[in-house]
């Protein structure tokens, strides 16, 4: 079996990317057969040469777009054989994207070509991928709709468990069911969710911020909702809100090169576990994220939005220190500003994150720990590691956001069913055992408050230690109720008829 299409393309000398997870392979079966590890295809299927815009054509038709590789390919191509080709073909959909990213790769135009024609030819194929708003290029007739720009975009295949998510109308539901919560309920709920998501966005970085800082920082998630855009001023006095050490703060993106250690023992560069790109190209593609951030986005989901543009964040890492909390900012701010979260509402995903670090481990590396093979490790001092880059930029200009969003969207449904739902039923609880316990005992409201959390956070039991605490002003037998009601407090019914009214 020979390696075909972007397989093909990825193994040529001097071609620095990430290889496609299931390589084309041209093999002895009767028709396109994919498997879990590869894409089979028959002789009459694939590519005619090994010619390199043979093994694009096919790549383009059979195998969707990879960006990344053909950043580095197209401009191999010589512009005279590209002019017969679509002399040969004018209409031709496929050589019309190539013709198309020849130019945005390589900078020119290509000349003296004959009028194209056919229907436009939307260059991401909305059946394979989610796709982008139109930016529509006249000279080819085809329709870049990617997550991003020309120069700096994610793509997201249509999986399973995209479609669930999509299906799922997280936000929707959200919305729907907040309006059904009392305002009173819902506002007590809201702090509790902003503190949540204040806790958990520094412990995710083991970090702990002072009452100061943590309160900033929860001011701050309140104005994701001002819907600003996105720019360096903005983001630089967003990085000062989220960073413990104010002698860490920064002017502006980073002028020298950063990078990510493991938490292993070893002090060695060696336990460098990703490198961001180098600082001219990280506030290059800052720029191409913001804009895109920016820009009128359609109808794509928010959630979509939110994990391409907070993963893609973390990714470039344009500050040096801080930028994990501020991706996550970013994912309320995207939510927010689609309009699709009521005004003061925030969903506590750091919260859903901190309970599956390993998930969220493993989808940051799903970029991150294949981009660490591009990156030669010099010296083997921390403190100033050697490093050298020997990709090509558009292993950061293109990337997968496919496990990205999957994540966003199981991350987005945890913080709204089990952190703010629960939390909600929780003060739903609460409050009917404090009414019910008020009915028939006279209990200091401070005291009463502390004994009824312990009892619902304890599984609905008061331990010997703190009922001995209290004894001195809680009688005996109201222990007991506490218990009681809190073992009933699920059964509305029964609550109700001892609630007062």
């Amino acid at each position: 079996m020979r390696r075909a299409g972007y397989a093909f393309l990825a193994d040529l000398p001097g071609v620095t990317a990430i290889g496609p997870a299931r390589p084309a392979l041209v093999a002895p079966v009767t028709r396109v057969t994919p498997t879990a590890r590869a894409h089979l295809v028959p002789t009459h299927v694939g590519p005619s040469t090994d010619a390199l815009l043979d093994q694009v054509l096919f790549a383009l038709k059979h195998e969707g777009v990879d960006l990344q590789i053909l950043a580095q390919v197209l401009p191999l191509i010589p512009a005279d054989e590209l002019r017969q080709a679509i002399t040969a073909k004018p209409g031709g959909t496929y050589v019309r994207k190539v013709c198309y990213l020849w130019e945005i790769f390589t900078g020119q135009q290509l000349v003296e070509r004959p009028r194209v024609s056919g229907a436009a030819a939307p260059l991401f194929d909305p059946e394979r991928y989610l796709t982008g708003p139109s930016r529509y290029d006249t000279r080819w007739r085809v329709d870049f709709n990617g997550l991003g720009t020309p120069h700096y975009c994610a793509t997201v295949e249509h999986t399973e468990a995209v479609a669930a998510g999509l299906a799922s109308r997280v936000l929707d539901h959200a919305k729907a069911f907040l309006q059904q919560v009392h305002p009173d309920v819902l506002e007590r709920a809201m702090s509790w969710a902003y503190l949540e998501e204040t806790r958990h966005s520094f412990a995710i970085e083991d970090e702990t911020p002072t009452p100061q800082k943590a309160t900033a920082f929860a001011q701050l998630l309140r104005k994701a909702h001002d819907r600003r855009d996105l720019s360096e001023d903005y983001l630089v006095d967003l990085h000062a809100a989220t960073i413990t050490n104010p002698l860490a703060a920064e002017f502006s993106f980073r002028a020298v090169q950063n990078w990510l250690a493991g938490g292993g023992s070893s002090s060695s560069a060696l336990n460098v576990t990703y490198v961001p790109p180098p600082p001219d190209l990280a506030r290059e593609l800052m720029g191409e994220l913001m804009d895109f951030a920016n820009s009128d986005l359609g109808d794509i989901d928010p959630i979509v939005l939110a994990s391409v543009i907070s993963f893609g964040f973390v990714y470039l890492h344009p500050f040096m220190d801080g930028n994990g909390r501020l991706s996550r900012f970013l994912f309320h701010h995207t939510l927010c500003r689609s309009g699709q979260l009521p005004e003061g509402m925030v969903l506590p995903v750091s919260g859903a994150i901190a309970k599956n670090l390993p998930a969220y481990a493993a989808a940051l590396q799903r970029y991150s720990a294949p981009m660490r093979a591009f990156w030669a490790v010099t010296t083997f001092d921390l403190e100033h590691p050697g490093l050298e880059f020997n990709g090509h930029p558009s292993l950061y200009r293109y990337w997968n956001a496919t496990a990205a969003v999957e994540f966003g969207f199981r991350m987005t449904r945890s913080a709204l069913d089990v952190q703010l739902i629960g939390e909600l039923q929780w003060l739903k609880r609460y409050d009917r055992v404090i009414a019910a316990v008020n009915a028939r005992f006279d209990i200091r409201g401070p005291a009463l408050a502390t004994l009824v959390t312990v009892c619902l956070n304890n599984g609905n039991r008061l331990s010997k230690r703190k009922r001995e605490r209290y004894a001195s002003i809680v009688e005996a037998e109201a222990f007991d109720y506490i218990e009681e009601c809190a073992q009933r407090s699920d059964e509305d019914h029964d609550m109700d008829r001892e609630a007062p009214t």
